[in-house]
């Protein structure tokens, strides 16, 4: 059994795969003051509450762009499983795919992750769009190679801003203001339609911009938290994809077992 460890800003997602099969996920916040044997007793109490016995781990793959989790999440596997953990980055690692950008080490974990995962579902060449703590737009070529992309602040982050660097803007939650009209007659309604309208427009500016440069037809992939939320509001979005960090993994350990 293969336990993926996805470590991103907010949240640490971990899953367990039987083979190809995903046979559960759970998720905690990304602290920094989570110790391994805290999330040890967390993890395998959920676990055994799902008829999985943490025994049968037997390898486990991390991907992390938090570099001060990663001894916490190593010595959770070494000491709760028994198993050494790969690491993405790792230089042993075979991806099984190029990374053309300037410096590949800079390329984040989970961005080349997604690209692998995607390619393999949806062949290429295709755009990946994560909605996370920061939304990422990547480009994957027709060969399945990461071809680099741009970052956006997430649109949870840029309503925290909003929130805390203004003195009377109330903090909301992320909603697609349906057939509401887009000019607000409260402050409530303009924030909401502001932000979330307006970060449609980033979407579809962006990935507009992306097919122009590169001159190409490219299939949209949409994961992340809020994938779904955007995909219903915008036509440039063709799938939704919640596992796909979870499966690159799962691919990229195929691809490295003994």
């Amino acid at each position: 059994m293969l336990l993926a460890i996805d470590c991103g800003n907010t949240n640490v997602v971990f899953a367990v795969f039987v083979g190809d099969l995903l046979k559960g996920q759970w998720r905690a916040a990304t602290k920094t003051d989570h110790t391994a044997d805290e999330y040890g007793v967390w993890l395998t109490q959920l676990l055994e509450r799902d008829g999985l016995a943490p025994s049968e781990v037997t390898h486990a793959i991390i991907a992390s762009v938090v570099p001060n989790r990663n001894f916490d999440l190593r010595k959770l596997c070494e000491t709760y499983f028994r198993c050494t953990p790969r690491f993405i980055g790792d230089p042993d690692l075979d991806l099984g795919t190029a990374v053309r950008v300037d410096n590949p080490s800079e390329a984040g974990a989970d961005r080349v992750i997604n690209a692998i995962a995607a390619h393999a579902t949806y062949g290429g060449p295709l755009i990946v769009i994560d909605f996370g703590t920061a939304t990422t737009f990547d480009v994957v070529d027709g060969t399945g190679a990461y071809c680099g992309g741009c970052i956006a602040p997430g649109i949870n982050l840029s309503m925290e801003a909003l929130h805390m660097a203004t003195a009377q803007l109330p903090r909301l939650p992320v909603v697609n203001p349906g057939n509401a009209p887009v000019i607000g007659t409260t402050t409530v309604a303009a924030m909401t339609s502001g932000v979330f309208w307006g970060y449609i427009g980033l979407i579809e500016g962006l990935v507009t911009r992306i097919k122009a440069e590169r001159k190409e037809a490219m299939r949209v992939v949409a994961t992340g938290g809020l994938a779904a939320l955007f995909a219903q509001s915008t036509k440039v979005i063709e799938h939704t994809d919640a596992d796909l960090t979870l499966r690159g993994l799962q691919q990229v350990h195929n691809r490295n077992s003994d």
